[in-house]
């Protein structure tokens, strides 16, 4: 993955003609367990003001999601609530006034298991987000691929997770960010499910190779400095796939 990250940011130097926003998808800010997905917080504060730097205008996730922003309007997500994005990630935020989603997978805010007591949002801490104006959308009950499934396991899950939600914070969520969020990991049968229990927008984490009828998220991985992240707001990875280069 780095050395795709680095090669693509070097062939094509040049943006990509682009005429909606992009929201950017992150998992954890500083928990270096999860890898690829972990962004250290002194480079996610730094990649904000990049950002900012270069003239980007952050919005809500469900602005581009709704109207498709414009070429200058960025967006921050994360998935599975993870605990670094409300202590690390919500302050640098919250400095620099920017609105932001987290999906969330319920069963893990449930906190059954040791590691999910540490790594994982519960549910008071995510109520007091959403009293503060984060939008919490579903990431699933459990996480599966939605790719590898069948119709009836994806119900449950759907169904699972927004009525768990509901219980737990007083509102069915309508917004859906797809575990994995590539091509191969979703399909129209589990398309159609989602919608029929309630979810309105679907979230994808791939940009031109994503699922028909989701909305684009771009990821953004460990690997990501600057001259990576410069490349990515040019729509260097919008062909990109992790662990598959489609481009």
């Amino acid at each position: 993955m780095y050395g795709e990250r680095h090669a693509l940011a070097t062939v094509t130097p040049f943006r990509r003609s682009r005429e909606r926003g992009r929201i950017l998808c992150y998992h954890s800010v500083g928990q270096p367990e999860f890898g690829v997905n972990d962004v250290e917080p002194a480079r996610f504060r730094r990649q904000i003001e990049l950002a900012l730097e270069q003239g980007y205008r952050f919005v809500a996730p469900a602005e581009i999601a709704r109207t498709g922003g414009g070429p200058m309007d960025l967006a921050v997500s994360f998935d599975d609530a993870l605990t670094s994005v409300l202590t690390q990630a919500d302050p640098i935020l919250r400095e620099h006034s920017i609105p932001y989603s987290v999906f969330v997978v319920s069963e893990w805010s449930e906190q059954k298991l040791d590691w999910q007591k540490t790594a994982v949002l519960g549910w008071r801490e995510l109520e007091r987000m959403a009293a503060d104006g984060v939008e919490l959308g579903s990431h699933s009950a459990t996480h599966r691929d939605f790719g590898e499934i069948d119709v009836e396991r994806a119900k449950e899950e759907f169904e699972l997770s927004r009525t768990t939600i509901e219980q737990r914070l007083g509102f069915a969520p309508e917004a859906f960010a797809i575990p994995f969020g590539q091509s191969q990991n979703w399909n129209e049968a589990a398309d159609q499910a989602a919608r029929a229990v309630g979810y309105s927008t679907i979230y994808a984490q791939a940009e031109e190779t994503r699922p028909p009828g989701t909305i684009p998220r771009t990821f953004v991985t460990h690997f990501d400095d600057d001259r990576i992240f410069k490349a990515m707001l040019r729509g260097a990875y919008d062909r990109w796939e992790e662990w598959t280069w489609t481009y």
